[in-house]
């Protein structure tokens, strides 16, 4: 079981380059929902971990416990954030940190908790996959994750979820929307990426060294679709 301070390190950054790429891509994810949805996709992120820093601040010298930082921003999500996407992605984060804090930060404890985090979205907003949601990014990652070898290392089992996550992305962009606001657009939300699968591409993408580009990541989507 991996619980050291080098592993609550790598899940520290991981949330605090998951801020700094949300707060840089509001105006982008703002644009996306502004087409699909009510445009508050990307103010509602940036709130969630806005509220997430200086929850992360407190943690002691980044703790020596990896689950820390994601229950930190789950509860930032959690507490703090209206609308749809607070609510979805702090449970995904809460279920992620339940699953290291009993398993460590193992390549096993991450499947475990995205399944988890998966079945309580869907359970709360009833998606699947299909729907042009933030499920079409979430589950295909989900299932990389699920049949990624124990001696894959976390970084690089999140690495290919967020490569799962993003094509599931593209997906969406050649999907017409079957749930909430966007449902009532039909064919004029084809051709567009759904904002909340982009916000799960992000976070996982996060977790790589290094900020991710979301406006090439964007155009590599629209280039695909």
């Amino acid at each position: 079981m991996n619980t050291g301070a080098g592993s609550a390190h790598f899940t520290s950054s991981w949330m605090r380059r998951f801020a700094e790429a949300a707060h840089d891509g509001q105006p982008l994810l703002t644009a996306l929902d502004q087409q699909v949805g009510d445009g508050d996709f990307g103010v509602n992120l940036t709130a969630g971990v806005e509220a997430a820093r200086p929850r992360l601040d407190r943690l002691p010298d980044e703790g020596s416990n990896p689950s820390a930082p994601l229950l930190a921003t789950a509860e930032a999500f959690l507490d703090e954030v209206g609308g749809t996407s607070g609510p979805l992605f702090g449970l995904l984060l809460h279920s992620l940190a339940t699953a290291i804090a009993e398993g460590g930060l193992t390549t096993a404890a991450l499947a475990d908790g995205f399944a988890s985090g998966l079945a309580a979205i869907q359970r709360v907003g009833g998606a699947r996959l299909g729907d042009k949601t933030l499920v079409d990014a979430l589950a295909p990652a989900t299932d990389v994750l699920r049949s990624t070898g124990p001696s894959t290392s976390p970084a690089d089992a999140l690495a290919a979820a967020a490569a799962s996550a993003w094509d599931g992305v593209a997906a969406t962009a050649r999907l017409r929307a079957r749930m909430g606001r966007s449902s009532y657009l039909g064919e004029r939300t084809e051709g567009i990426p759904d904002p909340g699968a982009v916000g799960v591409a992000l976070l996982l993408s996060c977790a790589q060294a290094g900020k991710p580009d979301l406006g090439a990541r964007l155009d590599a989507v629209r280039a695909a679709g």
